[in-house]
């Protein structure tokens, strides 16, 4: 069992940035997918952005492209989330997922308790 931790959260004025980390307990995230998602109550979970493993390809949802930015440590341990130029509809809980298997916009065996992202106005 693979338990995810998302770190990074908070409050932060439009047009502001946020860094949200992801880590896996007692195990690094080398050899995993990882992604990023978030919801906002009443609606569904929107995909965000996700890495692979091996060749570290990354892919972003159109909402997000061009301001956020998902990597990995250099050791392999972490995945962050880096938000730029966030706007109010940034709000959300962020949630972490991994795989062993491919990356993809939804197919995740492992996720995170979620973490809070508010962006005042």
């Amino acid at each position: 069992q693979v338990q995810l931790v998302e770190s990074g959260g908070g409050l932060v004025q439009a047009g502001g940035s946020l860094r949200l980390s992801c880590a896996a307990s007692g195990r690094t995230l080398s050899r995993y997918a990882v992604g990023w998602f978030r919801q906002v109550p009443g609606k569904e979970r929107e995909f965000v952005a996700a890495i692979a493993w091996g060749s570290d390809n990354t892919y972003y949802g159109d909402s997000v492209k061009g301001r956020f930015t998902i990597s990995r440590d250099s050791a392999k341990i972490t995945v962050s989330l880096q938000m730029n130029s966030l706007e109010p509809e940034d709000t959300a809980t962020y949630y972490c997922a991994a795989t062993e298997y491919i990356v993809s916009r939804s197919e995740y065996d492992y996720w995170g308790q979620g973490i809070q992202v508010t962006v005042s106005s």
